[in-house]
């Protein structure tokens, strides 16, 4: 592997990474799920950990596989550079035989911002990466496409899409919902139903470099690097779209009791 700046950096590791889990799907098969999700876990993670600390060990690094220790370490919260990763965004769909909406996260923070990242969707057979980021469509679709968990889309964004004309897409991981984004699959995500850094902190960073808008559903920005990992929501969408929806979450949130 040849590394260069860390931009090639993050998006060498995501897709070997990503190879790595090809494999170890194609080995253990589809049987025993819980198996195969822990199997994949542990592997990416300790790939990810042992060349992060080969090839920047001066950097801090934030996991989500890391124990409770590792997290709350306050060295990283003094740290100028941490690499944020999820070395497999979507262990569901990882484990059900067909599916390719899961991904490897590679992400890095350096003084208040994230300046590097890839998102590998290795059965897609592609790496999203800051350094050559894809080119946005010119414009959204009508009616426009709004990517949801599979498993538990927040209840709001259903009457948003609805009061939008808007029409959902379920997407497995979180990486794949926002890969959609950048490819023109959709044109926004939104999601409030809980995450953590490491879940958006690889593709906000490629979707920033390509220009989108990436926010806190009430247009905050979003924040990485904390004491508390947990960031409970998320809007992603085409530039163009971002006012409309934010304005339609505002009106939503009015109205609630």
């Amino acid at each position: 592997m040849t590394m260069r700046d860390d931009h090639s950096l993050a998006g060498e590791l995501a897709s070997e990474a990503g190879e790595r889990l090809l494999e170890l799907r194609a080995r253990l098969g589809f049987a025993d799920g819980p198996a195969l999700k822990d199997a994949g876990d542990q592997a990416s993670h300790r790939f990810l950990m042992d060349a992060l600390r080969r090839l920047r060990p001066d950097d801090a690094v934030l996991s989500e596989e890391a124990t409770r220790e590792e997290r709350v370490d306050p060295r990283r919260l003094s740290a100028e550079r941490v690499w944020i990763v999820d070395p497999l965004d979507g262990t569901r769909e990882f484990s059900e035989e067909g599916r390719a909406d899961w991904a490897v996260h590679v992400a890095l923070w350096e003084r208040g911002s994230l300046t590097a990242g890839a998102v590998a969707l290795p059965a897609q057979g592609r790496t999203l990466t800051t350094a050559a980021p894809p080119e946005l469509p010119e414009k959204a679709r009508e009616p426009f496409r709004v990517a949801v968990s599979r498993t538990r889309p927040p209840e709001f964004v259903r009457d948003l899409a609805a009061r939008l004309g808007a029409e959902l897409v379920p997407i497995g991981s979180a990486g794949a919902k926002i890969a959609a984004v950048l490819t023109g699959e959709v044109e926004a995500y939104v999601h409030a139903g809980g995450q953590y850094e490491w879940d958006s902190a690889a593709p906000v960073a490629v979707a920033l470099a390509a220009g989108a808008h990436a926010s806190r559903i009430d247009g905050s920005a979003l924040t990485y690097n904390q004491g508390d990992p947990s960031l409970p929501d998320i809007l992603v969408s085409l530039p163009d779209l971002a006012p409309t929806l934010l304005a339609g979450i505002r009106d939503l949130h009015r109205q609630t009791p």
